[in-house]
């Protein structure tokens, strides 16, 4: 499939889409892959290795940074940000300048439709569960179990959710 970039939009040509992808003004994507029927709103960056499947939708403001995976039917809320690097510093021990995280892992949202909500940020080394739903403003600084609800800073299990109803 070929997406053609206005002039408002940044997409490396190395940016791989699958069938039916919608991308927006204001975007950057370089590096990374999108999947089938997969939206991605105003302001987002995507950056290189990130992966994103199927029938998503990536709201508009945010920010997905190298080497997370986003798996397939997955809602990213508005400007949410995922972080990849566990101790981020500008310069390297011993001074110059760092080229990649040190001591990293990567962040996986995974599963069947997650949810993220406005605001969230994940922490490098994360795995949301599937059916779990990330509240407003939390940041996720641990694994999120499959099918429940967790907000705050830190994030916590709120509830679980049994038969597609919170309890």
């Amino acid at each position: 499939m070929k997406i053609v970039a206005s002039e408002l939009q940044k997409i490396a040509p190395n940016v791989k889409f699958g069938e039916g992808v919608k991308v927006y003004d204001f975007v950057n994507l370089y590096g990374c892959e999108i999947g089938d029927h997969t939206k991605v709103g105003t302001f987002v960056e995507i950056q290189k290795g990130a992966k994103i499947g199927r029938n998503c939708k990536i709201s508009s403001h945010t920010f997905i940074c190298e080497g997370v995976t986003i798996e397939d039917d997955v809602f990213i809320g508005h400007n949410v940000t995922f972080i990849n690097d566990m101790y981020p510093r500008a310069t390297a021990e011993g001074g110059g300048s760092r080229r990649r995280p040190t001591g990293c892992a990567f962040p996986r949202s995974s599963g069947k439709a997650p949810r993220s909500a406005p605001s969230a940020t994940i922490l490098a080394g994360v795995t949301v569960g599937e059916k779990a739903i990330v509240g407003a403003g939390s940041v996720v600084t641990k694994d999120v179990p499959p099918g429940t609800i967790v907000a705050g800073n830190p994030a916590r299990v709120l509830r679980k959710i049994t038969g597609g109803k919170a309890k």
